[in-house]
């Protein structure tokens, strides 16, 4: 039992972080950027780049793929979602531009690194265990799930105690009238793409790190679970998200460890439509509003 929770919370964390990514721009923008899988996949070859060609260690490998998500985030604002805010169908035709983009950024990944599954160099990080009651937890594990977590922290506090922070949530509840108070609305949308595509780039290399199998098309596996995860928590809610993300993550586990792989989506899907009979806003969501 032990064992499988620190498993669920250990996967359950590379979920919340893809979909901290996802909830953030839907929060500020009411649109789902479908580029987010392929930054995904993106940032986890640029930290594989660093860590065997330029030889980085992998702690600095990590922010420097962070940093790298975050500026294709910037770029994928500018060239796919700005020019279309004042379009009347801005949401519908922002979700095929993004689909677009991502299309075409797994087709870059594909001609440069090819189809074949690339790895992190055996001990990139020391996959030392350290027994604790009811089970034993890895050095990868520890570093993913503190990962996760300084990271939902950091947002938080930029979110709640920053001016950037202010105007995010000014923006995500009226742009029009965040523009009537001075804020530079294209400014605060940049910034809030540069910060979901850095949550969605920390989850691909821990992703990359933890099962150690990169590919063009790698952010596919976890593109459905994280609107998953998202709807499951509520449209827009952040801690909604980090909620549905570990819940997922612990779902999926025990049905492994107890029904078989076979089952673990059928499971984790059933559960979804189950939830959202029953409470249709997700868990943490609030009917008819969203958060920032």
């Amino acid at each position: 039992m032990g064992q499988q929770i620190i498993n669920g919370l250990f996967l359950g964390s590379i979920y919340a972080l893809f979909a901290l990514g996802y909830t953030l721009v839907f929060g500020v923008l009411d649109i789902l950027n479908l580029a987010h899988a392929a930054i995904f996949m993106l940032a986890t070859f640029a930290a594989l780049a660093l860590v065997t060609t330029f030889h980085f260690p992998i702690f600095l490998a990590l922010p420097a793929a962070v940093l790298f998500a975050g500026l294709v985030g910037i770029v994928l604002e500018r060239v796919a979602f700005r020019p279309l805010r004042s379009r009347a169908d801005s949401n519908i035709s922002g979700l095929i531009s993004s689909l677009a983009v991502a299309t075409i950024l797994e087709a870059v990944a594909l001609e440069v690194w090819g189809p074949n599954i690339s790895r992190f160099p055996i001990g990139t990080l020391s996959d030392a265990r350290v027994a604790i009651p009811g089970g034993v937890v890895s050095r990868l594990q520890l570093t993913i799930i503190a990962v996760a977590v300084v990271m939902f922290l950091a947002l938080t506090w930029l979110l709640t105690r920053t001016r950037i922070g202010r105007e995010v949530r000014a923006v995500a509840e009226s742009p029009r009238a965040a523009r009537v108070l001075g804020v530079n609305v294209d400014r605060v949308i940049a910034s809030t793409f540069f910060l979901s595509s850095a949550l969605g780039g920390a989850a691909g290399v821990l992703f990359g790190l933890a099962f150690n199998s990169i590919s063009p098309d790698m952010g596919r596996s976890v593109e459905l679970k994280g609107l998953a995860v998202i709807i499951l928590g509520g449209m827009g809610s952040m801690p909604g998200a980090v909620l549905a993300g570990f819940l997922l993550g612990l779902t999926e586990v025990f049905v492994v460890a107890h029904l078989g792989a076979s089952w673990r989506d059928a499971v984790s899907f059933a559960g979804l439509f189950l939830i959202l009979v029953l409470r249709p806003q997700g868990l943490l969501g609030a009917a008819g509003a969203r958060e920032a």
